[in-house]
């Protein structure tokens, strides 16, 4: 046997190897059919995959050799990108100070173990568009089941988490910002007002499950559990859960009259997107009320105090964590800082199709699925049909409605449900101004994707390259604190 010969065998079992251990990873035999396919390439030869090597014109096998290499790349790309490793931008604020707009993710497929792709026909790193032309980046059949392959670990409490974004199912992609539910609960006639309206809102589409928007947050509650919120504290089964070291409330800072400067919003630790608004003409305000000529009693109302007839300024809705308040505190300017409180009814919260009173700050109590538990539905129906409705039907593949007090499930009454997946509640570490699981429910285990493990790139949006755009200090940092 020739060296050359010797090459080729020994391609041969290191594919071969490497696709006996993915079938074994991946619990699929029919992975093992790509052994035949790599005979031929290497041994046996009857198909001339290299037929363009040979070709005697220079500019067949130029281009041919692009084409090869970037073949190569793509389904390269794509299966690191299912199996491995994804890239996510932080794109909100939602988990600030823990994670920062600007941040780059390395995110782990291994660490709960990767999900076999639901729609596999797709383009390598678009999520569902496509980039520079348009248009969706994947095809939608074959969809396959939901299957997630070995990983290293479960989601643990604290974890944070990449997953895709339930409500995403149904989108208006004129306005993708914002859910298609929470769209038709401000329109006057509902879903059916946003799908006839495509000018203002677009075309009204479904995405499956791993081509729903990927979000980022903290996960607090774990399957089985109950969580309640009560005054900004988490309580999971009764028991007080410590707030993230990092997690942001926002506050109305009552100064002296004193204009809290640029530096200072900078020396704390705000973002200026925390501090500033659109104002008009295209320009940018500060959130800052001045309160000279304010009568006391709507002083009072906000539980505001005058010194020696100042009524001094306020700066409203400023997100700061422990320590950024504790230095806010000892500026000399400052009078007071208070916690901003939501009235309730002021905002929608989960389930939205049922009142609750609940806000951003008191919300819960609230079970969380999982997988074979079985909810009756003897009493409090209404709130368990509102509650759950969509873990049955949307996530669980089920006809569900409520009628006259009762629970219809695939056309039969129904006393209780067993669920099929395991749920999680996730919240964003900035607290007061993070849309999550208080808002639009639970997360099933199929929409998981993945655990942010680095960070190998942060970039200022307000700064420019030479002034401060790159984070030096956060590049290869751990994303899972």
């Amino acid at each position: 046997m020739s060296a050359a010969q010797q090459y080729q065998w020994i391609w041969f079992g290191v594919w071969t190897l490497l696709t006996i251990l993915f079938s074994i990873w991946a619990g699929n035999l029919w992975i093992l059919l790509f052994i035949p396919l790599f005979f031929d390439i290497y041994i046996t030869k009857f198909v001339s995959w290299s037929w363009w090597k040979k070709s005697e014109n220079k500019a067949v096998r130029k281009t041919m050799e692009w084409v090869d290499a970037i073949l190569f790349a793509l389904v390269a790309v794509y299966f690191i990108n299912v199996f491995f490793f994804q890239n996510y931008q932080i794109p909100t604020s939602s988990l600030e100070k823990s994670l920062l707009v600007g941040d780059f993710l390395a995110v782990s497929k291994v660490s709960y173990g990767p999900r076999a792709p639901i729609t596999p026909l797709s383009f390598p790193l678009a999520q569902h568009t496509m980039p520079i032309i348009g248009g969706k980046s994947y095809i939608d059949k074959p969809q396959w089941k939901y299957h997630r392959l070995k990983g290293f670990g479960e989601v643990k409490r604290n974890d944070i988490v990449v997953f895709n974004f339930p409500a995403g199912d149904t989108v208006a992609l004129n306005q993708q910002g914002t859910d298609f539910y929470t769209l038709s609960r401000y329109n006057a006639n509902g879903s059916a007002g946003i799908r006839s309206d495509q000018r203002t809102y677009g075309k009204v589409v479904f995405r499956p499950v791993d081509r729903r928007e990927n979000y980022v947050k903290r996960c607090i509650g774990l399957p089985g559990e109950t969580i309640k919120v009560r005054d900004d504290s988490v309580y999971i089964d009764g028991k007080l859960i410590p707030s993230p070291e990092l997690s942001q409330l926002t506050y109305m800072i009552h100064t002296d009259g004193t204009v809290i400067s640029e530096n200072i919003f900078q020396e704390l630790g705000v973002n200026k997107d925390d501090y500033t608004m659109p104002g008009g003409y295209g320009q940018v305000a500060t959130k800052m009320q001045d309160l000279t000529g304010i009568d006391s009693l709507t002083m009072a109302n906000y539980g505001l105090k005058q010194r020696n007839g100042n009524n001094g300024k306020i700066y409203y809705n400023i997100p700061l964590t422990e320590a950024m308040l504790t230095k806010l505190k000892e500026k000399p300017f400052v009078w007071e800082v208070i916690k901003d409180v939501e009235q309730p009814g002021s905002s929608y919260y989960y389930p939205l199709n049922y009142p609750t009173n609940w806000t951003r700050a008191d919300f819960g109590p609230l079970w969380i699925p999982a997988k074979g538990a079985i909810i009756t539905f003897d009493t409090d129906v209404a709130f368990k049909a509102a509650a759950y409705e969509r873990c049955i039907k949307n996530y669980e593949g089920n006809d569900f409605s409520f009628r006259d007090g009762k629970v219809y499930i695939n056309g039969q009454q129904a006393d209780s449900y067993t669920f099929k997946m395991d749920y999680y509640f996730m919240m964003g570490d900035n607290r007061h101004n993070s849309a999550d699981s208080r808002v639009w429910g639970f997360v099933p285990e199929d929409h998981i994707v993945g655990q942010p493990m680095l960070i190998w790139l942060s970039l200022e949006k307000d700064k420019g390259w030479l002034n401060g755009k790159i984070r030096w200090n956060r590049l290869f940092r751990s994303a899972k604190k």
